[in-house]
């Protein structure tokens, strides 16, 4: 549609020279023209795009105009020049066929920029000024943000819009600190908040991600394989993840994020053949982040192979379990394990450290007098500073074990509690050297945020067989401080002592054996002490019975001459030898003329020891006590 076949008519406020209710009738219909973003009563358009669209209603009266002695002039929307209300019309017709290349004002006045209260614009008469509070936006720029340029509207949606979302970018420092500390306090949590959008801001995991790593200068040069990153809770594998994905949208890459508690195989296919129409069009990759990929069954994991083996889409995973365990071996296969380990005591002192200087709050070292600012300044929202004792950040750095999400939301916890206590009633810590009115943030609140120690331990996970064997090698090794170490490990995490109990009963067997036959009536009634009272009451019943095992002579006699004969079984070739007829049972007549049971010796019957054959024909002789040559 050409603007030719377009008649249009517009309403005039005489009041205040601005554009009413725009109407625009096409030949032989009516409709009313909308632009993109329009305001109240008011109209917008794209600069340039000429997008318009017509939809179906009924024309709102016109107001009357005044006559032409008080008519008013009217600014035209396109080239802003100054014409009687009467000409608008065609001279807007002509305009816009010519797409604004009409000779311009000398100067253009912004149209965002409302006027200062009680003051007019400079050169603009008082009732052409909008109202304060009711901006004019512009008729001519894509974004809603109404006189700002199309170039500062392509910057504030790329980099500089990543940057205020998260504020570990370099550009965002500058944006949050002007928010209180209680806006910084709220909203999303704090390990959310200061989630790093680069390599240079992580934390940890030097031995994948250092410097000269293979991961590392792939990760670099944009070139990402097909990864399962595989480490325990709060280690970095999320963040990782977004590291990539806004390294990746930088380089025109698509990046999916999909969470496998949630979605669903058509989930999945949907982003795949998404990827296969972006491939096969644009050429571009498609790289699918999957959280707690061992969520999905075996089934489902199957979806993602002929995809990443023709290259359809990169495979990022992020999984809590072993993946040996819990990913498909065909996926595995095309996929690069990264092992992700708890973080460090020192890096989560700098990952605290810089939560701090986030928040403004001062640290207190022993021996000061006086707070150190983590940063330039203190929290300005509160009339009082806030301050942190350093014992309390190296407390929380050991007490979170290694769990970056907990040290920082144990950190904003204790601060949220104390902020909340003290504009209720401010502290007075004169005497650890801060000001008169302020906040102390100590060990103790610390611990209290945090209950207890935090303890790393899945009960059907990988901790939970590598607790359970390092309990076992520990009592094997007769170290009986590091087995009630390794048990009180398990109990505290939530392991269910009878569990605990069946592997003492194995391990009575196994490797004390006939050194100490008393060992396997001790582990029994371990094991019924604990079914018959519980937890936490069972607990000493268990330590006793461990700690009686480590100091036990230890024996694997009858283990390891089990073991043989499990082996000679295994290596037997043919079919197995039969069974001696004088060991034979001979229960009918029958039996016994067919030789069962004849020639046998009854043992009780001799004085002395009886000289008869107990193996088969074939084995005579073997002792399977000698330890056998591998």
């Amino acid at each position: 549609m050409t603007f030719s076949h377009i008649s249009m008519r517009y309403q005039v406020d005489p009041k205040s020279r601005a554009l009413g209710d725009v109407a625009q009738q096409p030949r032989g219909s009516k409709a009313r023209l909308l632009g993109r973003g329009a305001g109240p009563g008011g109209l917008q358009l794209p600069k340039g795009c000429g997008r318009l669209r017509f939809l179906p209603g009924p024309r709102e009266p016109m107001e009357p105009t005044e006559g032409a002695e008080g008519e008013r002039v009217v600014q035209c929307p396109v080239c802003l020049r100054e014409l009687p209300g009467a000409d608008i019309n065609t001279h807007l017709d002509r305009c816009l066929q010519a797409g604004g290349a009409e000779a311009e004002p000398p100067s253009k006045r912004p149209r965002l920029a409302a006027a200062p209260p009680g003051g007019q614009a400079e050169g603009q008469p008082e009732e052409a000024r909008p109202p304060a509070g009711s901006p004019v936006f512009s008729l001519f720029h894509k974004g809603r943000g109404g006189g700002q340029s199309p170039a500062a509207a392509d910057e504030r949606s790329g980099a500089g819009r990543d940057e205020a979302a998260v504020p570990g970018g370099h550009g965002c420092a500058a944006a949050l600190c002007g928010e209180s500390l209680a806006q910084k306090l709220e909203g999303k949590p704090l390990a959310e908040r200061l989630r790093p959008d680069t390599l240079g801001n992580y934390v940890g995991q030097e031995r994948v991600l250092g410097a000269q790593t293979l991961l590392r200068s792939l990760l670099e040069s944009h070139e990402i394989p097909s990864l399962i990153l595989w480490g325990p809770p709060g280690c970095g594998k999320t963040t990782l993840a977004h590291i990539i994905a806004n390294s990746s949208k930088k380089n025109g890459m698509r990046f999916v994020t999909l969470s496998a508690t949630s979605a669903k195989t058509n989930d999945v296919r949907d982003v795949i053949s998404q990827a296969q129409n972006e491939k096969r069009l644009f050429k571009r990759k498609t790289i699918l982040f999957i959280d707690e990929i061992h969520r999905f069954n075996k089934s489902q994991q199957d979806t993602f192979l002929p995809h990443v083996e023709c290259g359809t889409v990169t495979l990022i995973g992020a999984t809590t379990e072993n993946p040996s365990f819990q990913v498909n071996a065909a996926l595995l296969s095309r996929c690069r394990v990264i092992v992700l380990e708890k973080l460090s005591a020192e890096a989560m002192e700098a990952i605290l450290m810089r939560a701090v200087r986030f928040l403004g709050l001062q640290v207190v070292c022993q021996g000061d007098q006086h707070g150190t600012p983590a940063t330039g300044s203190s929290s300005k929202s509160l009339e009082f500073p806030v301050y942190i004792e350093e014992k309390a950040l190296n407390t929380l750095a050991y007490l979170c074990d290694g769990d970056a999400r907990t040290g920082l939301n144990g950190l904003q916890l204790a601060v949220q509690a104390r902020v909340a206590a003290g504009r209720n009633a401010p502290l007075n810590t004169s005497a650890k050297g801060g000001a008169a009115h302020s906040i102390l943030v100590t060990e103790e609140h610390v611990k209290e945020g945090l209950q207890r120690s935090h303890i790393l331990y899945d009960r059907a996970g990988e901790e939970h067989y590598n607790c359970i064997s390092a309990l076992h090698k520990s009592m094997r090794g007769s170290d009986e401080n590091a087995s009630l170490y390794w048990l009180a490990r398990m109990l505290e995490g939530g392991e269910d002592p009878l569990y605990v109990a069946r592997r003492l009963v194995r391990f009575a067997s196994e490797d004390i054996g006939l050194a100490d036959p008393l060992a396997l009536t001790q582990a029994v009634a371990a094991y019924q002490g604990c079914h018959f009272i519980g937890m936490p009451e069972c607990e000493v019943i268990l330590a006793q019975c461990v700690v009686y095992f480590a100091r036990a002579p230890k024996s694997i006699e009858v283990y390891r001459a089990y073991g043989n004969v499990k082996e000679c079984l295994r290596m037997h070739t043919g079919p197995l030898p039969p069974v001696p007829l004088h060991l034979r049972n001979a229960p009918t007549r029958l039996m016994k003329n067919l030789g069962y049971g004849k020639g046998y010796k009854y043992n009780p019957m001799y004085k002395g020891p009886v000289e008869q054959d107990y193996l088969p024909e074939e084995l005579k002789g073997t002792d399977f006590f000698k330890e056998r040559k591998t």
